[in-house]
C-alpha cells in the first residue's frame, strides 16, 4: 500500500512540475508575442478622442440619413472588429459608429469607478468631441442594453430607436450569481496575465468575416486587455444601473429586439424576459434567432435585412 501511495505521489509531483514548466513557457511566449504585436495595434482602427484625460476610440463608416451606433457587450475585446460582419452590410445606406468604451479595443484601460452614468456620460462626450451628432439608432449587444435603455430614458431626443442584439434587460439580472461571476472574471484576468487567454482566441472563436490581418489584431488586443479592471468594475455597477432604470418609465422609442436561443447567456428564462419587456412597449418587435449570444456573428444577413426594413419605417 505504501508503495502504491509513493508511486501516486511521484506521478502527481511529475505532473505538477510539467504543468509549472508548461505555464512558464506559455508566459514567456506571451510576453514575446506582446512585444512583437505592438506594431499591429500602434494605430487605432478609428480615431482617438480625449475623455477624462484618457484616449477613447471611435470608429465611423458610411453616410446616410440615419446613424447606427453600436455598443458592445461585456468583455468584447475588439468591438470595431466584432461588429464588422454586420455593419459592413449596412454602411452603404447608413452612417455607422462604433464606440469602444474604456477597457475595450484600442481605448485606454483605466482603473476607476464604472457606473453606467459615468459610461453614458463618457460615450456622449466622446461622440461630441468626434463631431458625431444624433439622434442615434442604438444597437447594443448584451450588457450594453442597460446603457441603451438609460440613454433613451435620460436623453430621449438623442435616441431615434433601439435595435437590440441579444441585449440584456433589467430582469436579466434578477437571479444573477454575482459572486460567481466576479470570481470567474478575476480568474480570467489572471489567466490573461499568464498568457493562457491567447489560446482561447483561435480562428474558430473569432468572427468569420475577418481577414487574417484583422484576426491578428483581434488576438493582440485580447491578449492585452481581455477581462480587465474596467470590465470587472462594470459588472459591479450593474445592480445600481438596474435600480436606476427601474425607477423610471420604460423608454418610449421604437425597438427591434433580436434574441438568441439563450443557451450562452446563463439566464434560464432569457427569451421570456425579452418578450415580457417588449409586451409593455407600444412599438416593439422581438425576432427569435436559433443561434448563440453573439447574434451579429451568426446571422448577419438576416439581421441586416430586418434592420433596414425597421430603420426605413422610422
Amino acid at each position: 500500500m505504501k508503495k502504491v501511495i509513493k508511486k501516486i505521489g511521484k506521478v502527481l509531483l511529475i505532473f505538477f512540475i510539467v504543468l509549472v514548466v508548461l505555464i512558464g513557457v506559455i508566459f514567456v511566449y506571451n510576453k514575446i508575442m506582446l512585444a512583437t504585436e505592438e506594431t499591429l495595434i500602434e494605430h487605432p482602427i478609428g480615431q482617438y478622442v480625449e475623455v477624462d484625460g484618457h484616449r477613447m476610440n471611435i470608429y465611423t463608416e458610411g453616410e446616410g440619413e440615419h446613424t447606427l451606433l453600436f455598443l458592445s457587450g461585456s468583455g468584447t475585446a475588439a468591438p470595431v472588429l466584432d461588429f464588422r460582419g454586420l455593419y459592413s452590410l449596412l454602411s452603404n445606406d447608413y452612417k455607422i459608429v462604433v464606440i469602444e468604451k474604456f477597457g475595450y479595443g484600442f481605448s485606454n484601460v483605466i482603473d476607476s469607478e464604472r457606473s453606467f452614468d459615468t459610461i453614458l456620460r463618457q460615450d456622449r462626450e466622446a461622440l461630441t468631441k468626434a463631431g458625431i451628432e444624433g439622434p442615434f439608432v442604438l444597437c447594443p449587444h448584451s450588457m450594453s442594453g442597460l446603457e441603451a435603455i438609460m440613454w433613451a430614458q435620460n436623453y430621449p431626443d438623442e435616441v431615434e430607436a433601439i435595435v437590440g442584439l441579444d441585449m440584456s434587460l433589467p430582469r436579466t439580472y434578477d437571479n444573477w450569481d454575482w459572486d460567481s461571476t466576479i470570481k470567474r472574471e478575476r480568474l480570467a484576468a489572471f489567466a490573461r496575465k499568464l498568457g493562457l487567454v491567447r489560446f482561447y482566441y483561435s480562428d474558430s472563436s473569432l468572427p468569420e468575416n475577418l481577414t487574417e490581418e484583422e484576426k491578428k489584431i483581434y488576438r493582440a488586443l485580447a491578449a492585452r486587455i481581455a477581462v480587465n479592471v474596467c470590465v470587472i468594475n462594470e459588472g459591479l455597477a450593474i445592480p445600481e444601473a438596474v435600480t436606476e432604470i427601474d425607477n423610471k418609465p420604460k423608454p418610449d422609442v421604437p425597438m427591434l429586439m433580436f434574441v438568441s436561443d439563450g443557451r450562452e447567456t446563463g439566464v434560464e428564462n432569457w427569451l421570456s424576459i425579452q418578450n415580457d419587456y417588449a409586451s409593455d412597449l407600444a412599438r416593439a418587435e422581438v425576432i427569435e434567432l436559433d443561434c448563440g449570444h453573439y447574434v451579429h456573428n451568426f446571422m448577419q444577413d438576416k439581421i441586416a435585412e430586418r434592420i433596414t426594413i425597421f430603420v426605413e419605417s422610422l
